[in-house]
């Protein structure tokens, strides 16, 4: 029964749904009142939402459980290792570099707006680190070895990863003033639509959700940033606002010729569960080992994907200029 009991408990815990259970148990909805009520009360959503997605799957016949065995197997593994490490990372930022903060912001809708942009911006740099600098990509590239685009994607992350972008979000944040309420708040915003612009082809055939397109970073969007398609690598590293993405030139639409193909460039196997979580790792540890000079070693650490010693570079960004030039031909 203990068995039982663990379960059910994961599975609430997985749905988000504790405080509505308590709510429908006690009577008492007075804390739909509060923010912090409203924001707990719409967790569900995106696990809800993924449940629909592979009901959807069985019932047209498209589902694949290759498509979300790994990721279970890492949301699992991620369960039993980072449960509070990214919580106390935020914590120790806040901490560290509130009193630092070069202005001081309060929770209002104009502030918001303020806060918004520089969380973008945070956001930005920490997910322009993980594709540029190959140690990063080590912790990020398990985000992207999915081979199929679904709500599930969302889970699929390494265990420190999560820790590594929270220090770089929470002390840009905080630095330039964004409060922790109004910090917590975004963040909130920031998690559900993250999760969101994972959605598959089973929920949202047409990502590009029609005028809003051109106006936020859509599932179409966060589709061309999952491709390994040298056109799209590398590109939409903003999560709501595509204001930096505009301003850094890494703004990338779907092309409606050019489907997305999901996955990472690496020779890998989307469906090894030790390939997707370790493989980055165990193949940059080949690379320094064979590597000469302790130069090119941490060259290796802390170049682009793609860097070689040799000179025969293959990074996004040359095969985007390749490709291009092929175009352009």
């Amino acid at each position: 029964m203990q068995v039982f009991q663990i379960l059910y408990d994961e599975l609430i815990s997985f749905l988000g749904i504790n405080s509505w259970l308590t709510m429908f148990k006690s009577g008492d909805y007075s804390s739909l009142h509060t923010l912090d009520g409203i924001t707990t009360a719409l967790y569900p959503l995106i696990p809800i939402i993924l449940i629909i997605e592979i009901t959807r799957a069985f019932f047209f016949k498209r589902f694949r459980g290759s498509h979300y065995k790994v990721i279970f197997y890492i949301y699992i593994f991620n369960r039993i290792v980072s449960t509070f490490i990214s919580i106390a990372a935020v914590a120790f930022c806040i901490g560290l570099f509130e009193k630092y903060a070069i202005i001081k912001t309060e929770f209002t809708w104009y502030w918001l707006i303020y806060g918004y942009i520089v969380w973008e911006l945070a956001h930005f740099v920490y997910h322009y680190l993980g594709h540029k600098v190959r140690l990063f990509w080590c912790l990020h590239s398990t985000h992207h070895a999915p081979d199929n685009m679904n709500l599930s994607v969302t889970y699929a992350h390494f265990f420190l990863e999560g820790p590594y972008a929270d220090v770089i979000r929470t002390s840009i944040c905080i630095l330039l003033g964004v409060n922790p309420p109004l910090l917590f708040f975004i963040m909130f915003i920031d998690g559900t639509w993250g999760g969101f612009i994972h959605v598959g082809e089973n929920i949202l055939k047409d990502g590009r959700m029609g005028f809003m397109n051109k106006i936020v970073l859509t599932p179409s969007h966060h589709r061309v940033h999952h491709a390994k398609n040298p056109l799209y690598m590398d590109r939409n590293f903003c999560n709501l606002l595509n204001i930096w993405d505009r301003i850094f030139g890494t703004l990338e639409h779907e092309k409606y010729d050019l489907p997305p193909e999901y996955g990472i460039t690496r020779e890998m196997n989307p469906h090894n569960f030790f390939d997707v979580y370790f493989g980055e790792i165990v193949a940059l540890t080949k690379d320094v080992i064979k590597a000469p000079g302790i130069k090119n070693k941490l060259l290796y650490i802390v170049m682009p994907p793609g860097w070689s010693h040799t000179g025969l570079h293959k990074t996004a960004k040359i095969a985007r200029a390749e490709y291009l030039k092929n175009q352009n031909s």
